[in-house]
């Protein structure tokens, strides 16, 4: 009050009112939000979450203005930038197991199992021709180059080809060539690119982490030894045609090939889930989020595509018991203006 006394005194304001608020509003100081980044993280059919989480985001006045996403979360960061979540959504939400089957044109002679151009075609319905410097907010996606190992940045060209070499799985998908260099999945260099949103200048990043469920993985068994497994009892399978006897041996591909034994697809995939989950520990442990969502997604499996209104809600989920912690960072972090 004494403060305010003196003010009136020296600049003649009398009894304050108005003319007090204004001088106050005037002289206080004025501060903007953070720029807000998201670092989307690779995880196969368990990216789905993504949505949910851009949902809540949006929802509640958190939307990003910096979007880095590897695999699976590049398509979804570039289709939220693109603005192309409602077709993406509906995509998801109308896959079931023999839609997901029929996307996979399996070929011989490739540096993959899946050429992916139908993939390819569905992405450019909706994003075709359109350049990474068009989109909405700043973007990156993630890839890694064949051979040396380089993690790549792609911020620029078209979105559809970035998209393509972020989620080149090695060994499922064919590597994709830009600019000269051959490129396949970024999750192998950078799982969760909480780097990359703070380099394209994120004030706070968000990351959203689609392993952080996968309890009991990665520790250590100290004392195991070589036991005789008990036989298997051998399943007497029915006589089948061609067609049967193909479908015999795409679950040899992508399911199990019998007994317990996992297929080809399943070896690779969950091979690369492995060390992506070691790489992912290492990364965010040298340059940590501000803020970590974690959508419990343990049941959904890698090749659970058919699952996505389940993953959605659990993303959802995770989003919402952020909130409380995303505000208070954004508070925190609030700039003053020149």
């Amino acid at each position: 009050m004494m403060l305010e006394n003196i003010a009136r005194r020296a600049f003649g304001l009398g009894g304050g009112g108005a003319a007090m608020n204004d001088l106050v509003s005037e002289t206080a100081p004025r501060f903007s939000r953070p720029r807000i980044g998201l670092a989307l993280g690779g995880g196969a059919a368990r990216g789905w979450a993504h949505i949910g989480v851009l949902d809540v985001l949006t929802e509640a006045g958190y939307a990003p203005e910096v979007i880095a996403g590897t695999s699976i979360g590049a398509v979804v960061g570039g289709c939220y930038a693109a603005g192309k979540m409602e077709p993406l959504r509906e995509f998801a939400l109308g896959l079931t197991k023999r839609r997901v089957v029929g996307l996979m044109d399996f070929h011989l002679g490739g540096a993959g199992l899946i050429s992916g151009g139908r993939l390819k075609r569905l992405l450019e319905r909706d994003l075709a021709g359109l350049q990474i410097s068009e989109l909405k907010q700043t973007y990156a996606a993630v890839a890694t180059e064949l051979g040396t190992g380089h993690e790549i940045w792609l911020t620029r060209g078209s979105l559809v080809d970035a998209l393509r070499a972020s989620y080149a799985l090695p060994g499922v998908f064919d590597p994709v060539k830009l600019g000269g260099r051959w490129l396949m999945d970024g999750a192998l260099v950078n799982p969760v690119p909480v780097t990359v949103a703070r380099a394209l200048g994120a004030d706070v990043v968000l990351c959203v982490n689609l392993n952080s469920d996968m309890t009991g993985r990665g520790t250590v068994i100290q004392s195991y030894g070589a036991d005789a497994d008990p036989e298997p009892a051998h399943e007497q399978r029915p006589a089948v045609g061609w067609f049967g006897g193909m479908r015999e041996r795409m679950r040899g591909i992508v399911g199990k090939a019998n007994n317990d034994q996992p297929g080809l697809a399943g070896v690779m995939v969950d091979a690369f889930n492995i060390t992506q989950d070691r790489i992912s520990r290492s990364r965010l442990a040298g340059d940590p989020p501000d803020v970590m969502i974690g959508p419990k997604l343990g049941r959904v499996g890698l090749f659970d595509f058919h699952r996505a209104d389940e993953a959605i809600a659990l993303g959802r989920q995770a989003a919402e018991r952020a909130l409380d912690e995303i505000g208070a960072i954004v508070a925190a972090n609030h700039l003053p203006l020149n």
